[in-house]
């Protein structure tokens, strides 16, 4: 079974039901916590009454600095929510470890910001450094992935679109909102995999709601794509792609051809007034709920639960 680890100010804990008992250790990072998986499993068993969880301010589990690397448009429904047709080839972007939050953080909006847009994902935390030309199978993910993490890939559309690009979007401080518990599998965890279940609200109405059956390159292969060009150590994230329900969604193609018709300039102002109207972005006072659990509950990465407000 896997054992659910929180990170505060004070330490890491091991969690266990509503209670957490705090692990003996000297580690500072998610590296090192992972180099000393013993205290975990000291904690996680021991006879201690333990601390309430609600007691507990959680802190993201994924410290910084690290990589952040992230799959884009990975989730079947997501990819049709896009307008995309035919096989997608497989593309990775990279964050800003900066935008790395705890899991009840706010999430603040640049000023220039209109187009606030959410993205539930599932996070891989590496347990071991990933060299350049690695080739991963199913059976190999344990030796590669330690645990899991929930994650919120925020972005600001209004500066994805028009910039054609995912870096700045992507990489404001708070807009990955990550935790609360870092998920440490044991290897039979990793066949349940697709058993999980993404959903995210805003105000409690549901907008997202998958599981991982709807994933396009799955996480071995996505490991082995990504190892051609990209080497990861044990504490790097790898954000795994968003199901379909965010706001942004692709116009009609009538619309697309049309404005393909029309300069530039003119075609994104007729296109974010259209986005104006749309209500599903997110604005100040919105309260973003995410989980991420199999429904036995075997893997439960916790509950975000991030309020909007606007950057200072």
């Amino acid at each position: 079974m896997s054992t659910n680890v929180l990170r505060t100010a004070d330490g890491w804990w091991a969690v266990r039901g509503d209670r957490a008992v705090r692990v003996d250790t000297k580690a500072a990072t998610t590296a090192e916590l992972l180099a000393d998986r013993a205290a975990v499993g000291e904690a996680a068993v021991s006879s201690a009454q333990g601390t309430p969880v609600a007691d507990l301010v959680a802190l993201s589990p994924v410290t910084t600095p690290c990589r952040v690397v992230a799959q884009m448009v990975n989730y079947r429904s997501h990819a049709r929510d896009s307008g995309f047709t035919g096989d997608i080839p497989p593309t990775f972007f990279r964050k800003s470890s900066a935008s790395v939050t705890g899991p009840h953080t706010n999430i603040l909006r640049p000023a220039h910001v209109r187009f606030l847009d959410y993205e539930v994902e599932l996070g891989l935390v590496l347990g071991a450094p990933l060299p350049i030309g690695t080739v991963v199978a199913d059976d190999d993910l344990p030796s590669y992935v330690a645990g899991l993490v929930l994650a919120n890939d925020v972005s600001a559309r209004d500066v994805q679109l028009t910039k054609t690009q995912f870096y700045e979007s992507k990489s404001y401080p708070t807009f990955t909102p990550t935790g609360p518990h870092l998920s440490l599998l044991d290897p039979e965890d990793l066949t349940h995999l697709l058993g999980l279940r993404l959903r995210l609200s805003v105000n409690g109405e549901l907008r997202q709601d998958r599981t991982l059956a709807d994933m396009i390159v799955r996480p071995a292969q996505a490991l082995t794509l990504l190892a051609r060009f990209q080497t990861l150590d044990s504490g790097d994230l790898l954000l795994t792609g968003t199901p379909g329900g965010t706001a942004l969604k692709a116009p009609p193609k009538a619309v697309v051809k049309i404005g393909a018709l029309l300069p530039p300039a003119v075609k994104w102002k007729a296109f974010f007034r259209s986005q104006a109207r749309n209500p599903r972005y997110l604005r100040r006072g919105d309260i973003v709920t995410a989980t991420i659990a199999t429904p036995d509950g075997r893997i439960d990465l916790g509950e975000q639960r991030t309020p909007v407000a606007d950057a200072p």
